[in-house]
This record gives C-alpha cells, sequence and structure tokens, in this order.
C-alpha cells in the first residue's frame, strides 16, 4: 500500500527528481494553508467555464485520502472553492484541493486547515447549473492529471505522476533524499559542490 504521508514529507521536488524531472505543474499556485503538504491519488473534475456544479458533485462522491483536482476547459479567475465547499470536503475526508481557477474565503479556510493550493484568489463565484465530466484526464499547467494518478503539493507546488509509476516512487525518493542527505554533510564539512559535480573542471579545465 502506497505510504501517501511519507511521499507527502519527501515532498514535490524530491519527487519530481525521482520521477526523471517530469510532472510539474506549472502555474504559480497559492498555498492557501501555511506549512501544508499533501500526497494522494487524484479525483477530476472538468467543469464548465465559470461554473462548479462539477465541484460540488466530486465532493458527493470523494473518498477520504483523495486529493481533488478542479479545472476547466477555460480557465477564469472564478471560485471554484470557498469555505462551504471546502468543509464538505474536509467531512468527506479528502487529503487536499488543487484549484485550477479560484478560491475565495481565504481567511475562512487557512482556518479550516484543509491543504489546498490554488491558482487565484477572488471573490467572484462560480455559477451552477452547467454539467461538465467527473474522473477524466484533465491537464492542469501542463501536466496531465488522470484520475488515481499521485499528486504531491507542498511550499514548492504540485507534481504530478502516473499512476503506474506511483509504487516506484517511494523507494526512489528516498534514495535521493538519502543521498542528499549525505551530500548535504559533506557541504556542512567544507566541500563545494563545483568540485564534487566536476563543474570546476568543466568551467576552468
Amino acid at each position: 500500500m502506497t505510504d501517501y504521508a511519507e511521499l507527502a514529507a519527501l515532498g514535490v521536488a524530491t519527487v519530481h527528481e525521482a520521477a526523471g524531472r517530469t510532472g510539474v505543474v506549472d502555474l504559480p499556485l497559492i498555498r492557501v494553508v501555511p506549512g501544508s503538504r499533501v500526497a494522494g491519488p487524484a479525483r477530476t473534475a472538468l467543469c464548465m467555464p465559470g461554473d462548479n456544479t462539477m465541484v460540488h458533485a466530486l465532493v458527493a462522491h470523494a473518498r477520504p485520502g483523495d486529493v481533488l483536482v478542479l479545472t476547466s476547459a477555460e480557465q477564469a479567475p472564478v471560485a471554484f472553492v470557498g469555505d462551504l465547499l471546502a468543509t464538505q470536503a474536509q467531512a468527506q475526508g479528502v487529503a487536499g484541493i488543487l484549484v485550477d481557477g479560484a478560491v475565495r474565503d481565504l481567511d475562512e479556510l487557512a482556518e479550516l486547515g484543509l491543504p489546498i493550493w490554488t491558482r487565484f484568489v477572488r471573490a467572484q463565484g462560480a455559477t451552477k447549473g452547467d454539467v461538465g465530466k467527473l474522473d477524466v484526464p484533465v491537464v492542469v499547467g501542463g501536466a496531465e492529471i488522470r484520475p488515481g494518478d499521485l499528486v504531491v503539493m507542498d511550499c514548492d507546488g504540485a507534481v504530478v505522476v502516473p499512476a503506474d509509476r506511483v509504487d516506484e516512487m517511494l523507494p526512489a525518493a528516498r534514495e535521493r533524499a538519502e543521498r542528499e542527505t549525505a551530500v548535504r554533510q559533506r557541504y556542512r564539512d567544507g566541500d563545494l559542490s563545483y568540485d564534487l559535480q566536476g563543474l570546476r573542471a568543466l568551467v576552468e579545465g
């Protein structure tokens, strides 16, 4: 069974590197809850522009540990999530939410504590009544996200790993973290990356 808590602790940068430097969600994301980090399987909602009907539907069908990924065919600074939807999501056991759109009620969301990353913060609310799609492949910040893919989010943003690679991620990320711990100690002892990585020879000959 995948240890999502350990993957969250290892973090976005380490998982990204361990995955072969792939999967970064290339957006200037806002982390709503300071210090939060999360990892879990993706559940997706493809909303109609400016409408959050499918967010309500996804929250209703969410399972404990899910990371909800909310997007639209036409991104706009319209709030898909506020404190009422986030309260429902938290009660359903949702691990976190990635919003390729906007959130509102920022202070209330931060106090609630559900890990949320968002592209925008706006007061403008979404409409309801236009039906989109649930649990379909979506593209967010250039990264394709399919239901069940691993999503990791922390202070560095978000990274996605395909579901068929999830089992290999934990040992690979652990190995990278262990290597970095050893190298960090060498830097503390006075060694330089300029030498250890062969850059001095490359630059100075």
